[in-house]
């Protein structure tokens, strides 16, 4: 997907002069480095001293443990599956190779190299992965735990095959500052995971050339930050890689400065990327893991070495875990709002280790669970190597004494009900920055559970790059379970991750007390996303009945409507008139719910279709299935509203 002339001139009228100058900085300095890069000093006497606890690997539960080896083994294999796509050539992997296209990136200077242009470079995202190095961290893991060193050396022999083929600033791995620190990141965990291995230290600090990439990704960090409109989930993994790697690899002139700058970028940028109920500002969950993960990981290498981390970065991190605690269903499993790609901050698991309960077990090691936490089961391997790091304790600060249900500054709130019955209504910003790079057009939309089961399903993200129609249709208002005026989407998208104009809603009411016994919890906002109409929803769910019902009303000139309703691939349905019967299983169980919908609106159900894309759900980046969308079509007339009824049986 190239970008044309008028994104690039949509771009830019989402910028301050602030960001315009910095960018324009960085442009120059980009062309002073094609023909004079800078230089690694040279380096001696380097040790590295942050090192796991005495009896940390003791720790690690001997299931997780077991998932982990199991995993490792896979990846000696040469197995291994990124974004829906096999491969079974990891075993001497082609750095810049993307199996999805069978193309190879270009060589030459990195900002010379097209990254989203598809045709030429192929999946970014999949020549990307493997190069941020968390596949390694695996195999380091596996060997500390088990000390076998077929591991480590297939560590350092990748490692040693990555620093030649990716010389620094050569090719596409230089381009995105994201993955740089993310490899950062990577790297420090390798070394220390490898501490034991007599070859360890010559793989690191004893190899001029792994100075040279450390230094290199260190000094490119602190040359070209993620500016202004582009300072979301990016600049969290640029500051907490770069501090960590200032920390664990203190070995350069530079070391204090590029953790000291790490460090105050961090805060400011936490704070910035972060609602004060705990909640990411990008309201993208995948996203809050993300930042969360990286947050945790950046603390625990400045307790590891000793550095003081102002108060507020724990602070932040406190509550987006109480809030993570808040949010997530009976499973454990939180929203499917905004854009998800699967990216993850540290890996040291391995295959079925669920990752939401992870953050919450190191949530609980840190900062202590609250009595209305749900209850964690699953085991990991992140938690004690992380907990045996980081000190453990939270900041004084008062903590919600029961489980939150509105978060008003995010616009989310969850309606829980009997049975497990889960409810996320959204009435909150379009996104974050000027750009809402990872929002969705998705204002007013529920997202509806049974005991985890997706019945009213958000469905999901499956791509960023080269697939421009199912791009729109995953980001679309059409894709989710909201009204469309008019065939067009509330907000407009000024290209994959920009947005030129964004729905502004309100929340109007928000009831949201627990529903599981007895009472009615209630939900209302609108949003101006279709001016000069304003769409207004309200969501109630009964308990006694155990009843949503769903309340559309279109306020202003007669307009054309359509009203989604996107069912979880586990639902089948059959519709008849305006009813449809839906029915799943769930651990042997066979349930079953009715859903009324409105008698004004015409039905049609709608599955699998690619022209245009519709009836599709995404369980994870780069995959899709087939699934159930209920559309009703007719006329908003400004009078009357339409009545949705979601009734669970049984």
């Amino acid at each position: 997907m190239t970008m044309s002339a008028g994104w690039y001139l949509r771009r830019l009228s989402r910028m301050g002069p602030r960001e315009v100058a910095g960018r324009a900085g960085d442009a120059v300095r980009r062309r002073r480095w094609r023909s004079a890069p800078p230089d690694c000093p040279g380096v001696t006497g380097a040790r590295f001293t942050a090192v796991l606890p005495a009896g940390t690997i003791a720790a690690v539960p001997p299931d997780a443990a077991k998932r982990l080896v199991a995993e490792a083994d896979r990846l000696m294999d040469g197995r291994a599956e990124y974004f829906g796509v096999v491969r079974d050539d990891l075993a001497d992997p082609d750095w810049w190779y993307d199996p999805k296209t069978g193309r190879r990136a270009p060589g030459g200077y990195a900002f010379d190299v097209p990254y989203r242009d598809e045709e030429t470079v192929g999946d970014i995202k999949q020549i990307w992965e493997l190069s941020r190095h968390q596949y390694l961290t695996v195999l380091a893991a596996a060997y500390a735990l088990t000390g076998n060193e077929r591991y480590a050396e297939r560590v350092a022999g990748h490692l040693r095959s990555w620093w030649a083929a990716n010389p620094p600033l050569r090719g596409v791995h230089w381009t995105s500052g994201i993955e740089l620190g993310i490899r950062l990141l990577s790297w420090v965990w390798i070394r220390r995971l490898l501490d034991g291995w007599p070859g360890a230290a010559g793989l690191f600090e004893g190899d001029p050339v792994a100075l040279n990439q450390i230094w290199h990704h260190q000094r490119w960090l602190a040359a070209f930050p993620s500016r202004g409109s582009s300072a979301n989930n990016h600049v969290i993994a640029e500051a907490a890689g770069q501090f960590a790697a200032a920390c664990a690899f203190g070995w350069f002139p530079s070391s204090a400065r590029w953790r000291a700058d790490a460090l105050r970028s961090l805060e400011r940028h936490l704070r910035a990327n972060t609602f004060p109920s705990g909640l990411n500002r990008e309201l993208a969950s995948e996203y809050h893991g993300l930042v969360l993960e990286l947050g945790l990981a950046a603390v625990a290498e400045a307790d590891a070495a000793g550095v003081p981390v102002p108060a507020s970065v724990r602070l932040v991190l406190l509550r987006m875990t109480d809030a993570l605690a808040a949010v997530v269903d009976s499973r454990l499993r939180p929203p499917r709002q905004g854009d998800a790609d699967d990216g993850h901050g540290l890996v040291v698991d391995g295959a079925g280790t669920d990752r939401w309960a992870s953050l919450l077990a190191t949530g609980d090691a840190v900062f202590g669970r609250l009595a209305w936490w749900p209850a964690v089961t699953g085991t990991d391997v992140r938690t004690p190597l992380l907990a045996a790091l980081l000190e453990p304790g939270g900041p004084s600060v008062s903590r919600p004494a029961s489980r939150p249900a509105h978060f008003a500054d995010a616009g989310m709130t969850i309606l829980r009900g009997p049975a497990e019955i889960w409810c996320r209504c959204d009435g909150g910003p379009h996104g974050f920055l000027s750009i809402a790079a990872h929002a969705h057009a998705d204002a007013l939309s529920v997202e509806v559970r049974h005991d985890g089961v997706d019945v009213l399903a958000d469905p999901g993200t499956y791509c960023y790059h080269g697939q421009p129609e199912w791009r729109r249709y995953f980001r679309s208002t059409l894709g989710h379970n909201t009204v469309q005026l008019d065939g067009g989407d509330q907000s407009v998208s000024g290209g994959p991750f920009l947005w030129t104009r964004h729905a502004r809603s309100r929340v109007l009411a928000a009831d949201a007390s627990d529903a599981s016994f007895a009472g009615t919890a209630r939900w209302c906002a609108e949003h101006n996303g279709y001016r000069p109409s304003t769409h207004r929803r309200r969501v109630e769910l009964t308990a006694r009945k155990r009843e949503l019902r769903v309340v559309d009303e279109v306020r202003g000139a007669r307009r054309a409507v359509r009203l989604a309703f996107h069912l979880g691939p586990a639902i089948s349905a059959e519709l008849v008139g305006n009813r449809a019967e839906l029915t799943w299983s769930r651990d042997g169980e066979d349930r079953s719910a009715l859903l009324v919908l409105p008698g004004e609106l015409s039905w049609r159900a709608h599955r699998g279709e690619t022209e245009p894309p519709l009836g599709w759900y995404s369980a994870g980046f780069g995959r899709k299935e087939p699934t159930t969308t209920l559309v009703g079509t007719g006329v908003a007339d400004g009078v009357r509203g339409f009545t949705t009824v979601l009734t669970f049986r049984g």
